[in-house]
């Protein structure tokens, strides 16, 4: 979760949601899912995009 904290625009509220969408999901198939979470929205997906891998 820490290495979540690192990317732009991405807090610790932000990266636990992600990190609790994980958990119950499962592993993410593709950056783009990163949208289903809760707080991240286009904007936010374009941001993230370039800078995360699954």
């Amino acid at each position: 979760m820490e290495e979540l904290g690192e990317l732009p625009r991405v807090g610790p509220v932000l990266a636990q949601r992600i990190v609790d969408w994980r958990t119950q999901q499962g592993p993410f198939k593709s950056p783009e899912e990163l949208d289903a979470v809760d707080g991240v929205g286009p904007k936010m997906l374009e941001t993230l995009l370039p800078l995360v891998t699954v």
